[in-house]
């Protein structure tokens, strides 16, 4: 087709003469087809020297006889070509534009100020294309990984309200991206029970402007829960009004797993805690049975000197104290069997650490003379308390001790000599350690001590110090072993003190049932 062609050129209209396009596939295959080299035609040598080639007359042109394009050439009936780089600022190629004649032809100078502002239009025009198409693959890029992560973006002004929110984050808070996001819509989905502290992370960040964190959960419409997790960054806009860049990210999946895993924690902790007690039952049978024995002579005893001719008041009543002191002993021991039996979720309270580990040797006490231990304790007077589960941390001091009764089981030539100790260590933590002379460690070995199911016994488990080292964790304590200057192993824990001048930590582990208050008040006290 063709057309004539006013074009405006530094002010002045001027006309070009008719132009006729005409479509030659075969010639821009060829041309194509033919490798990117100064050597390959007209269009090649533009575009890898990055300047404009005019070929007057491609029939006397003796450059690129070695390619063949001027023999492609004159076959589709061209003699002369104009080729042009199409660059951008930066010097950078991006092709070349083309003009070929069935005459020999040279450029004038009005078609070179043409060809100029073509290349530069064409030029702008594709790198704007480019970018477009880089920017679209990017954004399709970050579109992916959100979703890959479930993590979206979202811009906030706190001084107009103004949210905006990414593709990624109306699919975490399941609303139509067709509706407009405001605060009172966010309200809608944020779980009821954590609307207060939301909304009081709101005001804080709109009074102080400063990055934050934040974790909540969304309440859906089908009932289900989602945990989210929220990283804000505080900047400025031009206008100079504050505006946070915030990325948040859908952590259910996460935070159901920790579930999980702590739930799992707690059955092992509670079949190692049922497992370990198996092996007490002889001890625990003779702690029981001392007390309830003395309670049966004293009841006895009781019974004869109130059938004398006259009644002993005095020793009957003297009798039945000593009835009630071997009952609170048999009630004690029943209680703290019931404890370390008890199955129950972690516990936060202020723990005598002392006072636990004393109820912990009296259990297995009848356990470590059969073994021929000599226990020494060494708890440190005034020990601050410390913050945490009583029963758990119990569970961890009985596993050391039996451990260093079973480590010290193959000893002969020497007193098989167990020491606990309790010390304050550094004002803020506490220290319990258990000693033997036992076997020792091998130092290539001690780390795995603490790994689930190795174990140096015939016929242990392995997860007895691996449930030990996870609950001492779970109180940001550390729990450790090392090897002795003499013969046998120390191992040992550090967990932090509990509240602050707190002087009365007394009475864990008492016991005082209604029958045995009763026979108190009855009996009264001297």
């Amino acid at each position: 087709m063709s057309w004539p062609a006013p074009v405006t050129l530094q002010g002045r209209i001027v006309t070009v003469e008719p132009l006729r396009i005409e479509h030659h596939d075969g010639l821009v295959d060829a041309v194509i087809s033919l490798p990117l080299s100064p050597d390959s035609g007209a269009c090649s040598t533009a575009i890898c020297l990055n300047r404009q080639v005019i070929a007057a007359d491609i029939m006397s042109e003796t450059r690129w006889q070695s390619s063949g394009w001027c023999t492609v050439a004159l076959q589709h009936g061209m003699r002369a070509c104009w080729s042009t780089p199409i660059s951008f600022r930066n010097g950078r190629v991006l092709g070349s534009f083309a003009i070929l004649y069935r005459e020999p032809r040279t450029p004038t100078t009005l078609h070179r100020n043409l060809i100029e502002q073509f290349t530069h239009i064409a030029s702008i025009a594709i790198e704007r294309s480019q970018s477009e198409a880089a920017l679209k693959q990017s954004e399709e890029f970050l579109a992916k990984a959100q979703q890959v992560s479930s993590t979206g973006g979202f811009y906030w002004r706190p001084a107009t309200r103004e949210v905006i929110w990414s593709e990624q984050v109306y699919r975490i808070f399941e609303l139509d991206p067709a509706v407009p996001v405001t605060l009172e819509l966010i309200f809608t989905r944020v779980h009821p029970e954590d609307i207060p502290a939301f909304e009081e992370k709101l005001e804080r960040q709109l009074r102080d402007g400063t990055d934050f964190e934040h974790d909540h959960r969304l309440l859906l419409p089908d009932r289900s829960i989602k945990y989210l997790h929220l990283v804000a960054q505080a900047t400025r806009d031009q206008d100079g009004s504050l505006l946070y860049v915030a990325a948040v990210q859908d952590v259910t999946q996460q935070r159901r797993s920790e579930e999980a895993l702590g739930k799992l924690r707690s059955e092992l902790a509670h079949m190692a805690r049922v497992t370990t007690l198996g092996a007490l039952t002889a001890s625990i049978a003779h702690e029981v049975n001392q007390p309830l024995s003395g309670i049966l002579t004293n009841a006895s005893t009781g019974l004869r000197m109130l059938s004398a001719h006259p009644p002993n008041i005095d020793g009957a009543r003297e009798t039945a104290r000593r009835t009630i002191r071997d009952a609170n002993r048999a009630a004690d021991v029943i209680t703290r069997l019931r404890g370390l039996f008890a199955k129950k979720d972690f516990t936060t309270e202020l723990v005598d650490l002392n006072e636990a580990t004393r109820e912990v040797v009296a259990l297995a006490a009848s356990e470590l003379n059969r073994s021929r231990v000599v226990l020494r304790t060494e708890l440190a007077e005034g020990l601050p308390p410390a913050m945490g589960d009583r029963v758990q941390l119990q569970q961890v001091i009985l596993n050391l001790l039996l451990n260093a009764s079973d480590a010290m089981s193959g000893v002969h030539d020497r007193p098989r000599q167990l020491v606990i100790r309790t010390e304050p260590e550094g004002g803020k933590r506490i220290h319990l350690s258990v000693q033997d002379v036992g076997v020792g460690l091998n130092s290539e070995s001690v780390d795995q001590l603490f790994e689930a199911f190795y174990t140096t016994k015939a016929e242990g488990m392995g997860m007895g110090l691996s449930i030990s080292r996870s609950i001492i964790e779970s109180h940001h304590g550390r729990l450790w072993a090392e090897a002795n200057d003499g013969p046998g192993a120390t191992f040992a824990f550090s967990i932090p003190c509990g509240a602050e001048n707190v002087t009365d930590v007394e009475g864990y582990g008492v016991v005082s049932t209604p029958a045995v208050a009763d026979a108190e008040q009855i009996m009264g006290s001297r």
